[in-house]
């Protein structure tokens, strides 16, 4: 088994692989993570994707990358075929990367939320002394919703989604994630600026599937343009949304509002025909998850967020 540079490869060699992935994603997850896969195609045919790959008798068994923003590195992607020893070719493709990453000047935190197809990849991050946090990948048939409940009485507008609140949803989301879990696994949720990135890529890139404006929405005092509540939501495949963002700011939890957005959400799907809807939830995040257990929501596959800090 040799781990070669992922600058080596080109897509092609990587195809079979990269297919396997995307089936695992489909079957396992109602994923289709092909749009997500064509970019990474894209960067690798370039040379600009950093990484490594296993090679078996010529065959790539294999592959991770990762990215790097300011001083932290994210561990993007970690797949080994299940037809190979996938434990111990994962500890030798996240340590080729790791090693990497730490001799990096001023590297100064290291992220990685890998989803595990065929084995657990807990021990992998443990070994290499991550903090792990629990999240859920959790999905409710939309045929099996309970009917909604009266609305709160709030005061407030609901409005879809529009470009306009890209500020005032980053202003929101730091706020609603100070001292949250969440804001520990993601560090991009602690500053305005790191939330309008990540607006940004789960609007406008591919990663999280297509947005779907017409199931977003957005609650906000009348007369204001503070928002204080917001649910953003993508197709990740033909008939099955995925909830890539919902929070409430502090003050108004508590109050039926993440409720009330999941509802209107959901009822904006089902009226365009989807059957489906997915989201991931970090478990010691317990008032959201009892929330979506209400909601009918079933967990399809626990995985383990890490984080690392020298």
């Amino acid at each position: 088994m040799a781990i070669v540079d992922l600058r080596q490869i080109n897509s092609r060699q990587l195809e079979p692989l990269l297919e396997e992935e995307a089936r695992h994603w489909r079957e396992e997850l109602y994923w289709d993570y092909r749009g997500s896969l064509e970019l990474i195609k894209k960067f690798v045919d370039a040379r600009s994707l950093s990484g490594c790959v296993a090679m078996e008798s010529g065959r790539p068994a294999g592959y991770g990358f990762y990215v790097l923003e300011d001083h932290k590195g994210l561990v993007g992607g970690l797949f080994v075929s299940p037809r190979y020893a996938q434990l111990a070719i994962s500890q030798r493709l996240l340590g080729e990367m790791l090693a990497t990453l730490r001799a990096i000047p001023r590297m100064e935190r290291i992220e990685a939320q890998l989803m595990p197809f065929g084995c657990a990849l807990d021990s992998v991050l443990v070994e290499q002394s991550f903090r792990l946090y629990t999240r859920q990948f959790m999905l409710l048939p939309l045929t099996d919703v309970p009917p909604a409940g009266p609305a709160p009485s709030i005061g407030l507008r609901l409005e879809r989604w529009d470009d306009r609140f890209f500020e005032p949803c980053a202003r929101l989301i730091q706020l609603a994630y100070a001292n949250h879990v969440d804001g520990e696994i993601n560090n991009q949720y602690r500053s305005e600026s790191g939330a309008l990135k990540f607006l940004k890529n789960v609007i406008l890139l591919p990663g999280c599937g297509q947005f779907q404006e017409d199931a977003s929405f957005v609650l906000r005092p009348t007369g204001s343009d503070r928002l204080v509540g917001v649910v953003l939501t993508s197709a990740v495949s033909p008939g099955v949304g995925h909830t890539t963002q919902i929070c409430v700011m502090p003050g108004y939890q508590g109050h039926g509002l993440g409720r009330l957005l999941m509802d209107v959400s959901v009822q904006a799907l089902r009226a365009r025909r989807f059957s489906a809807l997915s989201l991931t939830v970090t478990s010691a995040n317990a008032p959201a998850v009892q929330l979506y257990v209400r909601l009918g929501f079933r967990t399809l596959k626990t995985f383990a967020a890490g984080v690392w800090q020298p």
